[in-house]
């Protein structure tokens, strides 16, 4: 037998290379080109303005980027929704136990960080119970997850019928929504949907976040429990992948030695048959 784990690390890392690669060739020359477009821009806006210099621009530029980093969005006035409503808080501690964790916002009273990662500690693991639960109650009204090697006829037309639907309902439709709501391309709402449900979770692209759109109240709410149900959806998904993964190193690898089966079967052969000797009691 040939182990496959050498050949699995082997393969992660040449994957792991295999994206590093194709992103530094896809994304260095844009922003090399954003780079030159944004000192451009400063530039320009100092000879607009010789009230001001390079030192003063800088230090708008420091406090824009601090209140970014604080979730304050620079955009707008003083009459933007708060990020820390019951809407957006909820959306918040849903991003927590999923540790999907955008970035975008984060506590900043020392009792808030201090909460934050009690509430992470117990509540990733109670997440992740929730979760399974969910997981399990798909795999036993949707599809025999378990029986779909041994059983490939009807199972696989289950399976069928569960990435379809699912394809459908967390990453199809949710898209043209936040398309509409967002005023995304349906591109960035597709992007936005798989980097949130896979708890990637960039933040780049975060809903309810424009201050110049005006959103339901429950918006971001109904967005979180969309979320959790994409999460265990995804999650049966990722397994399933990762299953047929190991089964298709271990069929390719771990081959029988047909010479020792052969050897026994020729034996088994050979030998006559051994009387059966009954021993009465």
């Amino acid at each position: 037998q040939i182990s496959w784990t050498p050949l699995l690390v082997l393969g992660y890392l040449f994957y792991l290379l295999l994206g590093a690669m194709v992103f530094q060739l896809l994304e260095k020359q844009a922003e090399t080109h954003f780079w030159d477009q944004f000192q451009l821009e400063k530039l320009k806006f100092l000879q607009n303005y010789t009230c001001l210099d390079r030192q003063a621009l800088e230090q708008f530029v420091q406090v824009l980027m601090e209140a970014w980093g604080k979730g304050v969005n620079p955009e707008g006035n003083s009459t933007n929704p708060s990020n820390w409503d019951f809407s957006n808080s909820f959306f918040f501690a849903g991003t927590v136990v999923t540790t999907i964790g955008y970035g975008n916002l984060s506590p900043n009273t020392v009792a808030g960080q201090i909460f934050c990662v009690f509430y992470a500690l117990f509540g990733v693991p109670l997440n992740l119970a929730f979760l399974n639960q969910l997981g399990k109650g798909l795999n036993a009204h949707l599809i025999t997850l378990e029986r779909w090697v041994q059983k490939p006829g009807r199972a696989q037309v289950q399976l069928t019928i569960f990435l379809t639907t699912g394809t459908l309902l967390f990453l199809v439709f949710p898209p043209l929504v936040f398309s509409y709501v967002e005023g995304w391309s349906y591109g960035e709402g597709f992007y936005f949907t798989f980097i949130t449900l896979s708890t990637i979770g960039f933040g780049d692209y975060v809903v309810g976040t424009n201050p110049n759109k005006h959103y339901i109240p429950v918006y971001r709410s109904l967005t979180a429990i969309w979320i959790v149900f994409g999460l265990a959806w995804l999650a049966l998904v990722f397994n399933v992948g990762a299953d047929l993964v190991e089964k298709f190193l271990q069929l390719k690898w771990h081959k029988p030695d047909l010479n020792l089966a052969e050897g026994a079967t020729m034996k088994s052969e050979d030998e006559p048959e051994q009387p059966r000797i009954h021993i009465p009691s």
